[in-house]
């Protein structure tokens, strides 16, 4: 592939500006991030931790919800000795930052925050904390592109990504069905068993990190026919319908069964009970998982510039039924995750300093960087202006495209790009919006990149599929349904409902686990119907129709926007 190449990047030593001489802050802290995305906990290294100590004079202890067995025990135990962290970052929904905030654990930055560059959000800051007497809290992923604007910019978040290479080298079969998708991966890994360092082949291995109401491995193939989960309740992105995960008929049971049928037919990796995220993403790195639900996990672990110069990697398959739940930009911000500050932290101007960071050009740069498909990483190490344009520089092209290790020019340290990227995995702002520079916080949506030469792998798949990528085939074909932007503030949760919710959750996560590794569909039939039968008589009927009301409340929003 022919390819323009920039000069050198600048010295990261020069970049990096001493701490002393830049620092308001005199007192080195060491704070405490309750981080309830992260994937990683401990603390924060690298680049990342390098600006973050040259700005704040402080360095990151990440707490992961992610990474504990029972994450939900873990909140309630800290919470319950009134210090969740430093800096707080967890969902808004089901009444939990009132609860937050009636106990005592955040902050009102509202005298802190009020002159900050921030509050260009806010009337988003503003609504999210509407009834609560202050500002405690900030959404994520603010946009300001109309509501029914697709989020996603080259690849879609869901859809089914498999190994495109193998797919064609056993014929390329249309895939009707989401069933249909098991008889094609067994002939995949039949044509390929082995890793590329000879391990198993499977096409689905789990991990239990993000389990919360259900088990997210089996919501996800729900996302392929438009539904996402609202609690217990699958809403359709445009406000349509709605499901009850234990109904008989829903897309959640059609999944378990998917996932059931696999394990028999020998495609689930038998360890996806007892491994994290990141030894998972080892996995698809090495090339032993043949499919991926989403375009963080299998394209960013596998589809190295070399591999896909190779024709290899992940692409997505086309399922004739399916239907890409798309989540739409949202002017409001989105409240699966907002940003607080802890009630009694030791400097609460540093803290709320932080937060702003986060939300500037230079906090999106550098915390939304990712191994590939985020921002565009720190100004002067993977990119900088050229000609009044952004560019990536020779580093930038060779971390982002080939999974690159190596060490930051300059870096005396022996810091690598991969290894300091942040790992709070918050999204502040939308990557489609546009940095002062006048150009959008994603590489991806640059000139320069998307004259890019394709590789051999984005060729092939594009001449088979008749598009330039994920989100122009999704859109022309008519298979992206959008869910609109929106928020709104739910109804309060009693002590009741959250009592039952906690209890039913986790007999429908360890029973959902079950019915994948039942034996027989005899046994599989029974567990599901333990599983209805416990949950109805702790009071399950009482919580779905509460998140029933809440789901239809914001559908009703979500048609409002639509009919506009």
């Amino acid at each position: 592939m022919k390819k323009t190449f920039f000069p050198a990047v600048v010295l990261a030593s020069a970049l990096f500006v001493s701490a002393c001489g830049n620092n308001k802050y005199e007192e080195e802290l060491t704070i405490d991030v309750f981080a309830s995305e992260a994937n990683t906990q401990g603390i924060q290294s690298g680049w990342f931790a390098d600006r973050v100590k040259e700005r704040f004079n402080m360095n990151l202890n990440i707490i992961s919800v992610n990474n504990n067995y029972n994450g939900a025990v873990l909140k309630d135990v800290r919470a319950a000795s009134g210090y969740l962290g430093d800096i707080v970052m967890i969902s808004a929904r089901n009444n939990a930052l009132k609860d937050l905030v009636d106990s005592g654990l955040l902050l009102d930055m509202t005298p802190y925050i009020k002159d900050k560059d921030i509050m260009k959000y806010s009337d988003a800051i503003y609504k999210l904390n509407s009834g609560l007497d202050g500002i405690y809290a900030i959404p994520s992923n603010i946009s300001t592109l109309p509501s029914d604007t697709p989020s996603d910019i080259i690849d879609s978040t869901y859809a089914p990504y498999i190994r495109w290479d193998i797919y064609t080298e056993i014929g390329s079969p249309e895939i009707g069905t989401l069933e249909d998708l098991l008889d094609v991966l067994y002939k995949m890994q039949q044509a390929s068993p082995l890793s590329d360092t000879g391990n198993p082949v499977y096409a689905f291995s789990f991990f239990d990190d993000w389990d919360n109401n259900m088990m997210t491995w089996a919501k996800q193939p729900c996302c392929f026919y438009g539904y996402d989960e609202s609690g217990f309740v699958l809403a359709k992105a445009d406000g349509s319908d709605y499901q009850s995960i234990l109904d008989d008929d829903s897309l959640y049971y059609r999944s378990l069964k998917f996932y059931f049928e696999a394990n028999q037919m020998g495609l689930v990796d038998p360890d996806s009970r007892n491994q994290s995220y990141s030894e998972v993403f080892s996995k698809y790195q090495d090339g032993a998982v043949l499919f991926s639900p989403w375009r963080f996990l299998g394209m960013s672990a596998y589809n190295t510039e070399e591999h896909m110069q190779q024709g290899k990697g992940f692409m997505m398959a086309d399922i004739s039924d399916m239907q890409i739940y798309e989540h739409g930009c949202s002017r409001d911000g989105v409240y699966d995750i907002v940003m607080c500050v802890g009630a009694d932290v030791k400097d609460p101007e540093r803290m709320v300093d932080f937060v702003d960071y986060l939300y500037s050009d230079e906090g999106v740069y550098e915390n939304q960087a990712a191994e590939n498909g985020g921002s565009a990483g720190p100004e002067g190490i993977t990119w900088k202006m050229v000609d009044g344009k952004p560019v990536l520089t020779d580093y930038g092209i060779d971390v982002f495209y080939n999974q690159s290790s190596a060490v930051i020019p300059g870096d005396s340290s022996g810091n690598t790009y991969r290894d300091g990227i942040s790992r709070l995995n918050y999204t502040a702002v939308s990557l489609t919006e546009l940095a002062d520079n006048g150009f959008p916080y994603s590489y991806e949506m640059w000139e320069s990149e998307m004259n890019r030469t394709a590789t051999v792998l984005q060729t092939t798949w594009s001449e088979a599929m008749d598009a330039d990528n994920t989100m122009d085939y999704l859109v022309k074909n008519n298979k992206l349904i959008v869910s609109p932007g929106c928020e709104y503030n739910e109804s309060e949760e009693s002590a009741e409902i959250k009592e039952i919710r906690e209890a039913v959750k986790r007999i429908i996560v360890s029973k959902s686990w079950d019915m994948i590794y039942a034996s027989s569909e005899e046994e599989f039939e029974n567990i599901w119907n333990e599983m209805k039968s416990k949950c109805e008589g702790l009071g399950y009927a009482d919580v779905y129709e509460f998140d029933l009301q809440n789901a239809m409340a914001e559908g009703e929003i979500k048609k409002e926007i639509l009919g506009e």
